[in-house]
């Protein structure tokens, strides 16, 4: 029997606390907690002070690259101003930017930084995956297996019409339209991938590489994952050889983590200031 899902959301006075905005802002916290305490660990004290600023750039930077992302692939500039449509590329990349004007404008190094952020936005993802459940946000194809969900009030409702028209799905002429259809909870593939990416990297936090290679190794694991979860997606953009836009941009950034990987692979030469 598949599970039925309906939304998380209270109203507290003239607010209301969503999943996906609760999930999101414990992300955040989150990342910000793995930054801090793997730069102390290595004894950087500096760059460990310029974290909570790169956090709040990162936030900023993540809602407008999303959102930016989501409409040049719509077409539609009305969307900017909904609340749904945030895409994670979209996100990562326009906090990548963010993230190094801030630290270049505080004096941190974005590269020593950038070689636990990779950590850091593994656990934040984790956490942040389990919004896009609570509020029914990219859920998969139809299917009928046993962790199968239902999301009859989803972004969108999985019903048959909702998923023919926003995602091409087809469906027997037999099908009403209301039907609410049982999906692949995506959503939680992802939370499970992102923890085991983090596990990954948080083990290889030691690493005697160049600083940056951290980050090309989350680029690796980061586009592998979200080329494995794309096959379940419940998705209209599919284009080259059956691949959506969003596998194409991952298999992009796992090539650019990997040559990352390749040219810092070597440890660091020592500071001669510092022998």
């Amino acid at each position: 029997m598949p599970i039925t899902v309906h939304p998380f959301a209270y109203e507290v006075g003239p607010l209301q606390l969503t999943g996906f905005g609760l999930a999101v802002l414990l992300a955040f916290v989150v990342a910000q907690h793995i930054c801090v305490k793997a730069l102390e660990e290595r004894g950087d004290p500096h760059n460990a002070s310029v974290i909570p600023d790169a956090v709040l750039a990162a936030v900023l930077g993540t809602l407008v690259g999303a959102k930016l992302y989501y409409v040049i692939l719509t077409g539609d500039p009305s969307a900017f101003l909904s609340r749904g449509g945030f895409v994670f590329w979209g996100g990562f990349i326009g906090a990548v930017i963010a993230c190094w004007i801030v630290i270049r404008r505080k004096g941190g190094d974005f590269v020593k930084i950038s070689d636990v952020a990779g950590i850091a936005i593994a656990g934040g993802y984790a956490v942040g995956r389990t919004g896009c459940w609570a509020v029914g946000d990219d859920y998969g194809r139809p299917w009928s297996g046993p962790l199968a969900v239902r999301f009859p009030e989803g972004a969108p409702p999985s019903t048959a019409e909702s998923m023919a028209r926003n995602f091409g799905v087809r469906f027997p002429a037999d099908v009403p339209p209301t039907e609410v259809i049982a999906v692949h909870p995506t959503q939680l593939y992802e939370t499970a991938m992102g923890l085991a990416m983090f596990l990954i990297l948080w083990r290889l936090r030691g690493h005697r590489h160049a600083p940056g290679w951290l980050f090309g190794a989350y680029c690796v694991l980061a586009g592998a994952e979200r080329f494995v979860v794309e096959f379940f997606r419940a998705k209209d953009d599919r284009v080259a050889a059956g691949l959506t836009v969003a596998q194409l941009i991952a298999l992009a950034i796992a090539a650019g983590g990997a040559a990352w990987m390749l040219a810092k692979r070597r440890p660091a030469q020592p500071d001669v200031a510092a022998a």
